[in-house]
């Protein structure tokens, strides 16, 4: 029988078995190139998902396991899209770190709260105010973002709070920056969040997209940034039965056939809390019907807004101060200031204050507010020459005339593990009017 040498590995075989014996070798170096090819992969630096390297990407994953990641059903497959997934949002956070821009600002000597702080003791009323610490005030700017930003801006003071009053929550903030970042950094880690499975379904009602945008964001977006640092961002809404059932209806539940759905504290899943409130009270109600409710709900009054203006004040006074023989004239809590929602407008609540009228038995509340819309020279103007400034912060009951509110407060601490898991779904506790 004769014999032919293999051409890869030399040896001597029979010549009716060659093809198949050379056959062997190109199988071999077939799988050896793609198991390479796997490790260079999986070894290779990270760098940001960009149009030409995704494609790169989807290229590899269809040439080694015949599909894009997420497309295939095999296990491998799930597992390896998972784990590329993780790291190229790990150098996302990275590059952000490292590119965000630190917001610009004016910045008020000795701090807008301290002003605010002298003018409350020289009043001549006899009342309590409760303030919190340091609160930087961002102005919307008409060239950036007057119409739009002023979630953004109530984000950006509540950052500085936190950043100047809480040391575990400027560890983790922003990647340890210590700095407020402007609006489009904040957008990109807002979007950063949505890729972590936060909130899924506020990012779905995004398209998981808002970076570089002038859309509106409320009281979701602004817990869902926080809750990605481990922060622990509460949102609580306030409203009146009718407001409730059209919350429901608005986002698709069927009306009148359909509980709100809560748990044994009260708390809305999240598919019933996401988006900014005004735009599903004024720009996304899909049906007539449901725009007959809206006006009827505006139209009529509302009363029972003291129900929330109690909050605030158990909120900052922890229930400390509730005994006239208690009250001070001015009492800095270290509760944060709370980001503050209605349709149309969102502001920042920095203190509030009680009044107790002479003859009168009743105490009358005033919120201490924080507003983007307002300027921050002409806020510490009026405050270094007290006067004119209550204009600015202060609101009573009486100006609290919308048929829905909402809040979002952060609790102290830091969320690791499965308690961070539970973050990404978002609830909210509904207080009635």
């Amino acid at each position: 029988m004769s014999s032919s040498s293999c051409p890869f590995c030399h040896l001597l075989i029979p010549s009716q078995e060659l093809q198949r014996h050379a056959n062997n070798h190109l199988e071999e170096e077939e799988l050896a190139r793609d198991m390479e090819l796997a490790q260079q992969i999986a070894l290779a630096p990270m760098s940001p998902i960009t149009g030409d390297n995704l494609m790169n990407i989807e290229s590899s994953f269809e040439f080694l396991f015949g599909g894009t990641p997420g497309t295939s059903s095999s296990r491998y497959n799930d597992e390896a899209s998972s784990d590329h997934r993780e790291r190229y949002i790990q150098e996302n956070i990275t590059c952000l770190v490292s590119l965000q821009i630190r917001s610009t600002f004016y910045k008020v000597e000795g701090g807008l709260m301290a002003l605010l702080r002298n003018c409350l003791e020289l009043e001549k009323e006899n009342s309590t105010s409760i303030l919190s610490g340091h609160v930087d005030h961002f102005q919307s700017i008409e060239s950036e973002d007057v119409g739009w930003g002023c979630g953004w801006r109530n984000i950006q003071m509540l950052s500085s709070h936190l950043l100047m009053q809480r040391q575990e929550a400027r560890e983790v903030l922003f990647g340890g920056s210590g700095f407020v970042p402007d609006i489009t950094s904040l957008q990109r880690w807002l979007e950063i969040a949505w890729e972590r499975d936060f909130d899924k379904p506020g990012s779905n009602q995004f398209n998981h997209k808002i970076y570089g945008s002038t859309k509106w964001i409320g009281t979701t977006e602004c817990a869902t940034l926080f809750r990605s640092f481990g922060l622990q961002a509460m949102i609580v809404d306030f409203g009146s039965k009718e407001n409730k059932s059209l919350f429901l209806s608005v986002h698709g539940a069927s009306s009148g056939t359909e509980e709100m759905q809560t748990n044994d504290r009260g708390k809305r899943k999240s598919e019933q809390v996401y988006g900014p409130m005004d735009k599903f009270l004024l720009h996304s109600v899909p049906q007539a019907a449901n725009h007959e409710k809206l006006n009827t709900c505006l139209g009529r009054k509302i009363k029972g807004h003291q129900v929330l203006v109690d909050w605030v004040w158990n909120y900052f006074s922890e229930n400390k101060f509730n005994k006239s023989s208690d009250l001070q004239r001015v009492v800095v809590s270290k509760k944060m200031p709370l980001y503050f929602q209605h349709d149309g407008h969102s502001r920042t609540i920095v203190g509030i204050q009680v009044q107790q009228r002479r003859n009168e038995l009743l105490k009358q509340y005033t919120l201490l507010v924080l507003d983007p819309a307002h300027r921050t020279a002409a806020l510490e103007k009026s405050l270094k020459e007290n006067v004119g400034w209550q204009k600015f912060i202060k609101r009573g009951v009486h100006t609290l005339k919308k048929p829905q509110y909402q809040l979002c407060y952060i609790d102290p601490g830091i969320a690791h593990g499965e308690k961070m898991e539970q973050l990404k779904t978002l609830d909210s506790t509904f207080i009635e009017f």
